[in-house]
């Protein structure tokens, strides 16, 4: 496909970038320490860290790292929640040319060994309050070394406060065993007395293993080389640069930095502009995130549909000052037209939608940052960025046809670690990723998805989109959360069934089949309704719609 996109591009953005700008994430991370020194790097709880404090800690847990016999390309797992130590241990394994493992703290016992066994990982920090977990597989794994740390293991003072709280009164930290494990304040002391050993580190080597497609099945270590995010952070550094200008900006971190979106757009991003990530530990608590807003003048925030929902229902935040606010970048899943019509009304700025997939380091699409209102799009292809639809047959369609989504650039991972054939099921021999995304574009080069491949709903022959559906119900000032999947149908071979969490106690499926009737094509309606007090999540908030979709399968059956 042409590149038509770059003709909308918003002034200041290239439409190529260098990616031998830095020869590998160490590059990235040493010189923003430089450049910004004394400025405060991450803040979580109160406490904040500089980046010359992140450059000296980062170092002395590299050189922990390499005392333990680790070398180049090594595996090492991170399971924490975003807390100070998370970036501190992330640049230290980044800077030996170690491989970052990253690991959702929620896993069960199983998951966590699959990941830990398939990644071939030698080393893990763990926060204490899921070490139970690791200590249940911890033998059938090739890990060899396990440090641990606290919540507030680097909070000073009010961290001692707050691991009582959480081992005595809330009882938050389960009982554990693992005789061999390092507290991370002793590695850190450790690798504080030792230098850092020099290490070659290039564009080809393994930065992250990126785990994904957990929901869908076995979960698969996406390899993101330097080269890969080192491209990701200039493309998206290109975007947002000339919008935010050079003032200081603090940034709100509610996502886990575990989770792409969050590392790459905030964790690393926002460092290499000089920002403040202020790390938010538990999302989920709404209210306490809204309270830790209310202390900061920021500038951006990331975040989920989810999240920014939850966020437009709590009374407390709709008090707070966004005076300062320039950026709010809402990705990981579509963006409701109804939530961001309310995030514009309640900030007075508007929820720009961007996309991206683990694979593609994320970013891949993102909207001009100056977009007055919503537009229903995820954007504009990034800065050497090549974007095409194609067809079943893999034939690319005609302008405004739908097609699935393929994305080719220097932020397209290497594959699929020690899965080459998983790896040839996405991308092909010219490098072309296939993101079982459906979408359109126009003729400015906008990109709608559609919807995902797997998730499309065919009624009476007519393919039926869940996210068309869902952005209307979610339009009903009753509705706080929905989710639309298929069930199958004897007459029309499968229907749509409704799930819904009330955000209006009154609210009934008669009055909401109404105005989808309203709203929507005939076939495009719901069958049923079925009302829940939560619908399941993903780790940063994403609905599970197959978890749904099994769920009434098999009810049906």
């Amino acid at each position: 496909m042409e590149k038509i996109w770059l003709k909308s591009y918003p002034p200041g953005v290239p439409a190529e970038i260098d990616i031998n700008q830095y020869a590998s994430l160490r590059e990235v991370l040493e010189e923003s320490c430089a450049k910004f020194g004394s400025r405060p790097a991450y803040s979580c709880m109160g406490r904040t860290i500089t980046f010359t404090e992140l450059d000296r800690l980062s170092a002395a847990f590299g050189a922990f790292v390499q005392a333990r016999g680790l070398t180049k390309g090594a595996r090492v797992a991170l399971m924490m929640p975003n807390v100070l130590q998370y970036p501190v241990c992330l640049f230290g394994i980044l800077r030996v040319g170690c491989t970052v493992v990253n690991v959702n703290p929620l896993y069960t016992p199983r998951e966590l060994e699959h990941q830990l066994n398939d990644s071939g990982a030698e080393m893990i920090v763990v926060v204490e309050n899921f070490a139970h977990t690791l200590a249940d597989v911890l033998s059938k794994t090739e890990v060899k070394h396990v440090i641990v740390t606290t919540i507030g293991e680097m909070l000073g003072l009010k961290g001692v406060l707050v691991d009582f709280v959480l081992r005595h009164v809330k009882k938050m930290i389960p009982g554990w065993k693992i005789p061999a494990a390092t507290r991370l304040s002793d590695a850190l002391a450790e690798g504080g007395r030792r230098k850092l050993e020099p290490v070659a580190i290039g564009h080809e080597d393994i930065a992250f293993l990126q785990y994904t497609g957990g929901t869908t099945g076995v979960a698969k270590g996406a390899m993101l080389l330097h080269r890969n995010i080192i491209a990701n952070l200039l493309q998206a550094g290109a975007w947002v640069k000339p919008f935010l200008g050079n003032k200081r900006h603090v940034v709100i971190t509610p996502l886990p930095l575990y989770h792409i979106f969050s590392l790459t757009a905030n964790c690393l991003i926002f460092m290499t502009l000089g920002a403040e990530n202020v790390l938010i530990t538990n999302p989920r608590d709404i209210p306490g995130l809204v309270k830790e807003m209310s202390k900061h003048s920021f500038t951006a925030i990331t975040g989920v549909n989810t999240l920014f929902n939850a966020l437009l229902n709590n009374a407390e935040f709709q008090k707070l000052d966004f005076s300062t606010l320039q950026m709010t970048l809402g990705g990981g899943m579509a963006v409701q037209k109804a939530v961001a019509d309310r995030w514009e009304k309640v900030t007075g700025k508007p929820l720009i939608e961007a996309y991206g997939l683990t694979e593609t380091s994320p970013a891949a699409t993102i909207n001009p940052l100056d977009l007055p209102e919503y537009n229903g799009a995820i954007g504009l292809p990034i800065s050497s960025t090549d974007l095409v639809l194609r067809d079943d047959d893999g034939k690319e369609v005609a302008l405004g046809d739908r097609g699935e989504i393929c994305i080719k650039g220097p932020q397209v991972m290497a594959g699929y670690w020690k899965r080459p054939e998983e790896t040839a099921k996405v991308i092909d021999r010219d490098g072309w990723l296939a993101t079982g995304d459906i979408g359109v574009v126009d003729e400015r080069g906008y990109v709608r998805i559609v919807d995902r491949k797997k998730d499309m709903i065919l009624v009476s022959g007519f393919n039926v989109y869940p996210n068309e559906i869902e952005a209307v119900v979610a339009m009903h000032p009753g509705v706080l959360e929905c989710a639309a999947v298929g069930v199958p149908d004897a007459k029309s071979g499968e229907a749509v069934k409704l799930f819904v969490v009330k955000k209006d106690p009154a609210l009934t499926a008669e009055a909401l089949l109404a105005h989808c009737r309203e709203q929507l094509t005939g076939y495009k309606c719901p069958r049923d309704v079925e009302f829940r007090t939560e619908l399941p999540k993903s780790n940063v908030g994403k609905i599970l719609r197959r978890e749904l979709r099994d769920e009434a399968r098999k009810k049906a059956a």
